[in-house]
Parts: C-alpha cells; structure tokens; sequence
C-alpha cells in the first residue's frame, strides 16, 4: 500500500505549441504523463487562470492623526479560470506513457496580457494528474503570453469587371449615302433625320 501523502511516481510534462495565443484563439499542446507506478487517477486536466494585480490606494483610519490617512497596496483579481478536463478517470500502469492532447479555448472577451508599473494581467497554465486520497500530480504553473490579435485592414476587394461587347451598326443616310451609327438620330454629314 502506498504511503497517502506522497504524489504518485512518475513525469508530467505539459508541451504547448506555442507560448504566446493570440486573444479568442486556443491553447494548442499535450500533456505527456510516464507513470512510475501504478494507481488510478480521477481525471487529467489543465488548470488556466488569468490574473490581474493593481495597484490601488486604501484608506485606515489613524487615531493619532485622528483621520483617515491613505496607503498604498496591490490587490490581485482572477479574471478568468478553467479547469478543462483531458481524461476522465483511467488506470496507470508502471512504465506507461500516455499524451493527451490539449485544446483549450481562450475567451474572445478577455484580456491581453500586461506588464505595467500600476497594472499586471497574467495568464497561467499547469497540468494535473488528480489523485483522489493522496496528493495530485501537477506540472509546474508555467506563463504563457495572450496577444492582441492583428486587425488586417480591410484589403479593396475588387469587383469584378463586367464587359459588354457592343456590336455597333452603321446605316446610310438616305439623301447623302453617308454612314452613321444607328443609334444617333441625326446624319452627322447633311443633318438629316435618320427614317430608318
């Protein structure tokens, strides 16, 4: 029997294909587990957060002042947080190696990530093997970037151009024999209105 507080053996190994994901895009990887012992998991999962820490300015009361005086602190929000699930619960076997392949889709309406002096938005990724009764497997909570995505410039479609051949008929003038084109009224020679 193992012991119930220690993490089963064995490597986990979180390999994204790329470490910067444009904004409403998804997280593209695997999750590559080698089991060094045998036991049974609950689920395989990625846990991703987005954080942002601000730098905000909170009042105390001072009674030696007797006021309110202001100081400064830095409050961290979670903005985003997910937990999807790779695998639902599975045997292990020593020596095993097995890949789950992650696709996690980022929200369209979340944020970039940012470093500023005030501000901070970071987005962060692990892996989890869950263990029920002993402690969990985990890759370390790695960083990955969120971009803004490239907005392309609406490119001049261009419509096609329709051509039209036009057959033009030339016709006689009646009283000069002179030849002009059926559609004018008049003979451009001798003025005459065209009777045809």
């Amino acid at each position: 029997m193992h012991d119930k507080v220690t993490v089963p053996h064995g490597n986990l190994e979180l390999k994204l294909d790329s470490w910067a994901v444009t904004l409403g895009q998804s997280l593209v990887g695997s999750l590559n587990f080698s089991a060094a012992e045998d036991f049974e998991c609950t689920e395989v999962r990625c846990e991703v957060e987005c954080k942002e820490t601000a730098r905000v300015i909170k009042y105390s009361y001072d009674p030696n002042l007797r006021r309110s005086v202001p100081y400064e602190t830095r409050e961290t929000v979670v903005l985003y947080a997910a937990k999807p699930t790779l695998s639902g619960p599975t045997h292990f076997i020593n020596g095993e190696k097995r890949s789950f392949p992650v696709n996690i889709a980022l929200p369209p309406a979340s944020r970039i990530t940012y470093g500023g002096i005030d501000q901070q938005v970071v987005w962060t990724i692990k892996g989890v093997v869950a263990v029920d009764g002993r402690p969990d497997i985990t890759t370390d909570t790695v960083e990955f970037q969120v971009i803004q995505p490239v907005i392309q410039p609406a490119a001049a479609v261009s419509q096609p151009q329709i051509v039209k051949e036009v057959v033009i008929v030339k016709i006689p003038c009646k009283y000069c024999q002179t030849l002009f084109n059926q559609l004018d009224t008049f003979c451009p020679n001798c003025g005459a209105k065209r009777s045809i």
